[in-house]
């Protein structure tokens, strides 16, 4: 039974939907005020002190804050999110970067109006005003109550009169908005949440991972074709505080520690290759053994050799096994951000599955859920896990896709149509606005039709044959991917591929092929899955969209599909250095110096 043990894999996700498309102690640190070099700004007192000016600058403006003749706020919030991140990174056997940061910075909400209708109204209305000064959105790091609410004041100021302009133009627009509508409420209204974690410790052994650094990226100097590779170690601790007006306080650590290998080389047709490994965990006894990452680090360079040796494959139509990495990617893009709550809502969204609660839209035998409340899948410490969100909210489990039939949406505390509760996804990175976002994405196929994987491939050959397919695909690996969601242009997603294998129908033989990446319509794509794996893998990485980055995970088992799209890769082909590198100089010089002794035996004959 296979298998799939790189639960690693970096999941960056970029959601088109848009406009678009750290020096380190050498002992380890602590966050919790002890002696051994803890910052004191994290401990239990100086957090007390922050929470307090929030309370006290959030009073004040709630009761105060006032244009004459004109409304008042009804809600107010404050996320102030302090990061701490230690980095070292290097390449060739040296160190290259070291790098301690330091920032706290803040989000202040301001709604005005009411909950059924207020600034934030889904109206497509907007004021913009040209204005030569901005308020701050960066706070003291000092636990210093006059400062901290001094940037409070001013953002608060700022975002007031923002909001007050905005409720004007959308309540004038919503006389052109149908009854229907008006009907859904602009904010939802929900209990207030109390909370305060535990202090997280920020460990991080500079001198181990110098030395590590060093030792890897020199272990695969020789590797054949090598044009660049590095390695970089960071951890990054976000303290986040939240209160608002409705009496939620929550105050809670999130720590993630990542290792990243990555390597670039040339096929001789000039495309430029790339391979890649990433380790996270949220503690770093849970990070591999530096002798498993060096023999990772020797794997991934032996892969780029053979991908460069590898013939580029022409854009083809077929049936494919897609892997953890690459099926997880495919429900991340194609399925999950089509389920995010503010999407449903949004005139200009492609709305995918509005109104198709209780409706079949995927295969009957798999189910999706998203569940931030899973700290672990198994032996794995999952990226996406959060006890609230960043609006305050309790994370909670939601059963997207229950066999087959639509069930739910991932929710913020904006409401969407019949479904006016948050459940606890919505997410943001720093100043962002907070929208409805994945934690632990899981895709989980009915026990009674999983098979194993030497099934799942027998299944993959009958298809190829079935068809009358040249071969078959096994698509093993994958970077990332993204998707459209906006009803302006085509509803797509695409899938960067790192390893892809064409297989014989009548062998089984796999062959490596380059130059390819996976393209599809969502519904289509996924109504062509006919079979799925026992076992599942589990991917760590970060999501983009509007609300900027956050951590997620996801958990997938292996898919056939009965047909996969591949294209091009775009991609600009120029020469290879035209030197050897410096490390193999003197080895390319001894092989040219032997070629000429032996003609020069030659001659001599």
């Amino acid at each position: 039974m296979k298998k799939f043990s790189r639960s690693w894999r970096d999941l960056r996700i970029v959601v088109l939907a848009l406009a678009v498309t750290v020096g380190c102690a050498a002992t380890p640190t602590r966050a919790d005020g002890g002696a051994d070099g803890a910052d004191s700004s994290q401990g239990p007192q100086q957090r007390a002190v922050i929470v307090d000016a929030m309370k006290a600058e959030l009073e004040r403006s709630s009761k105060k804050l006032k244009l004459d003749d004109y409304e008042a706020p009804y809600f107010i919030a404050y996320k102030v999110e302090d990061s701490e991140s230690k980095s070292v990174g290097g390449k060739f056997g040296a160190i290259v970067t070291d790098d301690d940061s330091r920032s706290r910075t803040a989000y202040v909400e301001v709604r005005v109006g009411d909950y059924q209708f207020d600034n934030y109204a889904n109206v497509a209305t907007e004021n913009y005003r040209f204005s030569e000064y901005a308020a701050d959105r960066t706070l003291p790091l000092e636990a210093d109550p006059t400062a901290i609410r001094g940037a409070l004041w001013l953002l608060t100021d700022e975002t007031y009169k923002k909001a007050l302009s905005s409720y004007l133009s959308k309540k004038g627009g919503a006389v052109f908005e149908t009854k229907e509508k008006m009907e859904t409420p602009s904010f939802s209204k929900e209990e207030p949440s109390t909370y305060k974690g535990d202090i997280a410790a920020l460990e991080f052994d500079e001198a181990k991972w110098r030395k590590a650094i060093k030792s890897v990226t020199k272990s695969i100097l020789d590797a054949d074709g090598l044009l660049d590779a590095d390695m970089s170690v960071s951890a990054r601790r976000t303290v986040t505080y939240f209160v608002n007006t409705e009496g939620s306080t929550v105050v809670q650590d999130s720590v993630i520690y990542s290792i990243q290998l990555q390597s670039w080389a040339r096929a001789d047709d000039g495309m430029m290759l790339e391979n890649a490994r990433s380790f996270y965990a949220r503690t770093p006894d849970k990070l591999p053994e530096i002798s498993t990452v060096r023999a990772e680090a020797k794997e991934m360079v032996a892969e780029l050799e053979q991908l460069r040796k590898a013939p580029a494959l022409d854009p083809y139509t077929g049936p494919a096994i897609l892997l953890p990495e690459a099926s997880g990617v495919l429900f991340h893009e194609a399925i999950g951000h089509r389920l995010e709550g503010e999407r449903q809502r949004d005139q200009e969204e492609g709305r995918t599955f509005k109104g198709r609660v209780g409706e079949e839209v995927i295969p009957t035998f798999l189910s999706v859920y998203d569940d931030p409340t899973l700290s672990n899948w198994n032996d794995t410490q999952l990226n996406g896990y959060y006890k609230f969100d960043d609006e305050g909210i309790p994370a909670e489990r939601v059963e997207l896709v229950e066999d087959g039939v639509l069930r739910s949406f991932l929710k913020s505390r904006t409401p969407i149509e019949g479904s006016l509760e948050s459940n606890g996804h919505g997410r943001a990175q720093g100043i962002q606005k907070p929208m409805a976002r994945m934690g632990n994405l899981i895709v989980k196929a009915d026990p009674k039709k999983a098979v194993s994987y030497d099934e799942l491939k027998k299944r993959l050959l009958a298809e190829v044959k079935k068809q009358k397919k040249p071969f078959g695909l096994i698509i093993r690996d994958i970077s990332g991917g993204s998707t459209n969601t906006s009803g302006y242009g085509y509803q797509a997603f695409k899938g960067s591929t790192r390893l892809v294998y064409k297989v014989d129908p009548e062998t089984g033989k796999e062959t490596l092929v380059r130059g390819v990446e996976v393209v599809g319509t969502p519904l289509t794509a996924i109504n062509k899955i006919v079979a799925a794996s026992k076992d599942t893998g589990v991917f760590n990485g970060y999501c983009g969209a509007e609300s900027g980055y956050v951590p997620v995970s996801a958990v997938a088992p292996a898919l056939l599909t009965t047909e996969v799209e591949l294209q091009r890769t775009q991609q600009s082909k120029e020469r290879s250095p035209l030197l050897p590198a410096p490390w193999k100089a003197g080895e390319e010089e001894a092989k040219s110096d032997g070629v000429k002794e032996k003609e020069s035996e030659a001659v001599k004959e």
